[in-house]
């Protein structure tokens, strides 16, 4: 399918990730079906739409009717066979546990439509095994998006050895109607991008551990000196502590030590501070996402 044949795309999981690829899927004029195994988890995602969206509005970046046309084309749901019904793209976002992303695939396989583009929103587990779990594996790829979704510009579009050309040039196409700037990546441990922030916020973390800095000196001289838009700690807070010791722990296993979660960072998780999402990580946040120490 070409992706300008794409009309109606199902989003499956309505966290951080999910809500904001429904975003950009209704600004770039798709109907969208937004499923979330949470009761009510997908309503809430929608409004958290509505608020980005309002900020757009406030800020100039799209328009009053722009914003409501763009809410207009999505749906809450609370069924994925529902959700998948008619879809010609699914977007899988859930945590990042591979068995759980492959039994969600399986239920998709029998519910989505045979021409669907299936796409997991992965940051480093490999596509290959997610695409063994539906009987068709060359249409599934990797689409890993950044957060936040409709401000990030980026997109890793990863292909496995059994990817079919058609389904990444679809996808390539899909992120470039997302207004995104797509890289084909091989499937990889941590692909490019994760596999590359990982070991600067990894050891970022380790200065932290061992005194060498404060996490905002740190953070600062990564902007300062390299002209990063966010410091790593900063970012660690945004993805969730609790993602980037999963994703450490998964490359430290497939790759190597360097790759090794230095105990703050466990530490962290385990206390619950698990970043933006939680009030507090490497910084403190207030409940309205802002950051106050």
């Amino acid at each position: 399918m070409n992706a300008s044949e794409i009309r109606s795309i199902t989003v499956i999981g309505a966290g951080t990730m999910g809500h904001g690829i429904a975003h950009v899927a209704a600004i770039a004029g798709a109907t969208v079906q937004l499923y979330d195994a949470v009761a009510g988890a997908a309503a809430a995602g929608i409004e958290k739409i509505a608020k980005n969206l309002a900020k757009g509005v406030e800020l100039g970046k799209i328009s009053a009717a722009d914003r409501e046309a763009a809410l207009g084309r999505i749906r809450a749901f609370d069924e994925l066979a529902a959700a998948c019904a008619g879809a010609d793209c699914v977007i899988e976002a859930v945590p990042e546990r591979i068995e759980l992303k492959r039994e969600i695939f399986r239920a998709v396989d029998q519910a989505a439509p045979a021409h669907a583009l299936l796409a997991t929103n992965t940051s480093s587990l490999p596509i290959a095994e997610i695409a063994a779990s539906v009987r068709a594996p060359g249409r599934l790829v990797g689409m890993h998006f950044f957060n936040p979704v409709h401000v990030m510009k980026l997109v890793e579009v990863v292909r496995h050895a059994s990817a079919d050309p058609a389904s990444i040039a679809a996808a390539v196409g899909l992120a470039e109607r997302f207004g995104k700037t797509p890289i084909t990546v091989s499937d990889a441990p941590g692909f490019a991008s994760s596999r590359l922030g990982l070991v600067i916020g990894l050891e970022a973390m380790r200065m932290v551990e061992q005194g060498v800095a404060s996490a905002a000196d740190i953070d600062t001289a990564m902007k300062l000196g390299y002209g990063h838009p966010m410091g790593p700690l900063e970012l660690t807070d945004l993805v969730g502590l609790d993602v980037r010791l999963g994703i450490a722990e998964y490359l430290a296993q497939a790759i190597g030590p360097a790759f090794t979660p230095p105990q703050t960072l466990r530490d962290k998780v385990a206390a619950g501070k698990l970043g933006k999402k939680s009030g507090e990580g490497y910084y403190r946040w207030s409940p309205d996402g802002k950051r106050v120490g």
